[in-house]
């Protein structure tokens, strides 16, 4: 029988008629069993390979807490990931941008080999002593998990940007075990100012699943906590905008900062290799100096720290120049974490000078330099309450959009496009890449 009798036979059958029936009267159903399926085995796929991913790191940063010798290897270290990616992976060393500019305009696909490339080099990152994060790996190894999974559907282009939010969300949220934020982040950050809600279903979906599937594989995450959350008053109120204003402030900077320093490494050393090795001599060098590895991989010891007591004020500023040494040379990892690090430690500082609590200010800090440094402020709003608890909300929402207006036109993500300005001063920005100002 050929096919065209087949498909009309088909039609004539009463589970076809039930099916045709039922979806026109709950037009969604059909969208949500296929979108159901497709974030299911994307969700299982980020979240075992996000839990790998955090069982790895953990193992390197055990590895080199305990034989710091390794950090002298950094400038060879970096010398092996510039190699790698200038001979063998330059279609994906765009990174989190490259996802950004597909989701954008979905061209080229993403070559699976972006995910083992940016675990590799993420993890010698951190064997051998760099300043770098967890988010960008995560992201990239999910859109690249994503991509394929696009490929093996024959997803058109419109679903193809759908499932890339989707993938995105579940990086994010399987690695910080923030699944409402995940959600939102891969929402939030391609577009700044609008959310894209044809992709909420599968942004949420995958995050959860994600989420549950990473957790399922008991790998733990870390665990922050607010020992004091004062009453709400106009006065403290106050005190958090001002906070939110100094947050915004050195998003700004750092964003602007690690764009900057890698134009240098790129004018002063034409050949790429020799970038990562270049700036791992003198992130080898620098913590000689001060003796300590306080400064460099996670710094999650420190963040946690940042919570409970005081801490010496300048600790955020030598988190900025390691950081910005470290990825703007071209080693692998993300500047999440450290941004993180940065916010926590900076908000405890405020403490010397602004009345809050120091583990409100460091949790507060946490979130939002991060939400200025991605113009992502209603996620990070939504992973402080996963993080540290809703009696925080309203203190890290006011932090957090003020430091979002402050932080300007910047962001870590130069591929993001602005969707609706800030405010009414940047009118004239509208549809502009942050690249392009």
């Amino acid at each position: 029988m050929p096919f065209s009798d087949q498909k009309t036979q088909f039609r004539e059958t009463k589970s076809y008629q039930y099916f045709s029936k039922a979806n026109q009267r709950f037009p969604s159903s059909g969208y949500i069993i296929k979108w159901l399926f497709i974030c299911s085995l994307l969700g299982i796929c980020v979240g075992s390979v996000s839990a790998f991913f955090l069982v790895s790191l953990q193992w390197a940063t055990e590895l080199r807490e305990s034989h710091r010798w390794l950090i002298i290897l950094l400038p060879v270290a970096g010398l092996a990931i510039g190699l790698l990616y200038h001979y063998f992976g330059k279609e994906v060393e765009g990174g989190n941008n490259l996802l950004i500019d597909t989701i954008h305009n979905p061209k080229d696909w993403i070559p699976f080999k972006m995910a083992p490339f940016v675990f590799i080099g993420t993890i010698t990152t951190h064997i051998f002593g760099g300043s770098a994060g967890r988010e960008g790996t995560a992201l990239q190894m999910g859109g690249a998990i994503g991509e394929q999974i696009s490929r093996v559907f024959k997803l058109n282009s419109g679903d193809r940007k759908v499932l890339l939010i989707a993938a995105i969300s579940a990086g994010f949220g399987s690695v910080f075990g923030t699944p409402l934020a995940g959600a939102v982040f891969g929402l939030e950050v391609f577009l700044i100012g609008r959310l894209r809600y044809d992709s909420i279903f599968p942004a949420f979906l995958s995050a959860i699943l994600a989420s549950l599937v990473t957790d399922s594989w008991q790998v733990s995450h870390t665990h922050y906590h607010i020992s004091f959350i004062p009453k709400i008053s106009a006065v403290n109120i106050l005190f958090s905008v001002i906070a939110g204003i100094f947050f915004g402030i050195t998003a700004a900077f750092f964003s602007k900062t690690i764009h900057q320093a890698g134009k240098l490494f790129k004018n002063y050393i034409a050949y790429p290799p020799l970038r990562p090795f270049a700036g791992g001599i003198l992130v080898a060098l620098g913590v000689w100096a001060i003796g300590t590895t306080k400064y460099i991989g996670l710094g999650i010891p420190t963040i946690l720290e940042s919570f409970e007591h005081s801490l010496p004020a300048y600790d955020f500023l030598l988190k900025i120049v390691f950081t910005i040494i470290t990825l703007s040379a071209g080693f692998k990892g993300g500047e999440v974490t450290p941004l993180f690090f940065i916010g926590a430690t900076l908000g405890n500082a405020l403490s010397y000078f602004i009345p809050l609590p120091v583990g409100l200010l460091a949790g507060m800090g946490f979130v939002a330099v991060f939400a200025g440094a991605t113009n992502t402020p209603l996620a990070c709003i939504l992973m402080a309450i996963e993080l540290f608890g809703a009696e925080c909300g309203v203190y890290v929402a006011c932090s957090c959009v003020v430091s979002y207006l402050f932080s300007g036109n910047s962001s870590i993500y130069h591929a993001q496009i602005i969707g609706e300005p800030k405010n009414s001063v940047f009118n004239t920005n509208r549809g502009k890449k942050i690249s392009e100002l």
